[in-house]
């Protein structure tokens, strides 16, 4: 399938999944999903899933169920049969690796980055900048994932995360970016956004780090393509490496304030 028949597929549906009291933002994160929804995935099981409520009010008894599903409560620092074991210390890799349940949309990204001969901060962004929505949360996914790795990278590249969410909806006739054309398909030629995207936009485009945050999105939805299938996260390790100061004593163990959001990835089942 062709990268524009794939997105026209994506679209449709999206759409159908729309309603009346949808926000434009909400609207395109519905599409984002569905596109990512549609890219190879390295495992099937989502990281962040709905706890099975039936069985895991079950009393205690065998860890799996028919299904593979718990069938008592998973306490802090216990293992979901569903989920691949993560290391002891894990890396950012490592999230990549058991955690991201389709990394695709954020490998390929990145690689194309690497490919235009970007920056490695902005290839490190591209890699990041949807972290959020693929192994955490989806609504306002640029402020949760720029929350997600602030301890860890440059200041640049966080808030350069952060507002890709708004620089989307918002053409760039001087890198080549244009108003995605979908979005004029689904919401129409008029269609506004919401008073805090414009805000919000309004404040990225006369800083001093706007080129950033704007290569995301040069990097971004051009970038889904379900025909490439042969991009790990290892091609990344030395950026990553050099760009991403990984704590010793692993992703959510530092302390750090955001450290519980990484263990959430890691126990996303866990009752405690």
């Amino acid at each position: 399938m062709d990268r524009r028949k794939f997105m026209q597929n994506a679209a449709a549906v999206a759409a159908a999944s729309f309603t009346a009291e949808m926000t434009l933002s909400q609207r395109a994160e519905a599409f984002e999903g569905v596109m990512i929804e549609g890219l190879p995935y390295h495992f099937s099981t989502p990281v962040i899933c709905e706890p099975d409520r039936e069985r895991s009010m079950a009393p205690p008894g065998s860890n799996i169920g028919p299904g593979g599903a718990p069938t008592s409560k998973l306490m802090a620092g216990m293992a979901d049969p569903r989920l691949p074991p993560m290391p002891e210390k894990p890396t950012l890799l490592d999230f990549y690796r058991y955690r991201i349940p389709n990394p695709s949309h954020l490998l390929q990204s990145a690689n194309y980055a690497m490919q235009n001969n970007m920056d490695e901060k902005v290839i490190l962004a591209c890699l990041l900048h949807d972290i959020s929505v693929e192994g955490f949360l989806r609504t306002d996914h640029g402020f949760w994932g720029a929350q997600l790795v602030r301890p860890y990278v440059d200041e640049e590249v966080a808030w350069a995360i952060q507002k890709h969410q708004a620089l989307r909806f918002f053409a760039d006739d001087s890198v080549g970016y244009d108003y995605p054309a979908v979005y004029r398909e689904w919401f129409g030629m008029n269609y506004e956004v919401e008073p805090w995207v414009q805000a919000e936009y309004d404040e990225a485009k006369n800083h001093r780090w706007y080129m950033s945050a704007r290569l995301i999105t040069l990097n971004d939805l051009y970038s889904f393509d379900p025909n490439v299938t042969d991009i790990e996260i290892d091609q990344f390790e030395d950026v990553v490496g050099r760009n991403f100061k990984q704590p010793k004593e692993g992703l959510g163990f530092d302390g750090s304030p955001v450290a519980h959001m990484w263990r959430t990835m890691i126990w996303p089942n866990s009752w405690l």
